[in-house]
């Protein structure tokens, strides 16, 4: 699976876990010169989820990639994942 913004593959891998329709990229899978920080927080029953943003010649891309650092344990399979927000296509 690729995520793709900007033209730009962000993130790949063939290792994702897929939670309600979302793929959830191993962090190591993520192309570390495109993502920034972001102080955006959400919780919901998979934990607190923290945000990353993408920036991708010279555009940035607020909140595009979420992560829980510490999933319930329901969650529990996505610790140390991050997914991708509407925008960012993910593609086989």
């Amino acid at each position: 699976m690729k995520a793709v913004w900007n033209g730009v593959v962000v993130a790949e891998s063939d290792d994702t876990v897929v939670v309600e329709g979302e793929h959830y990229f191993p962090e190591a899978a993520l192309k570390r010169e495109y993502i920034t920080f972001s102080n955006h927080r959400t919780s919901n029953w998979m934990g607190q989820a923290q945000y990353y943003s993408l920036f991708v010649n010279g555009e940035l891309k607020p909140d595009a990639a979420w992560y829980y650092a510490e999933p319930t344990d329901a969650a529990r399979a996505l610790k140390g994942r991050v997914a991708f927000g509407k925008g960012v296509q993910v593609i086989d």
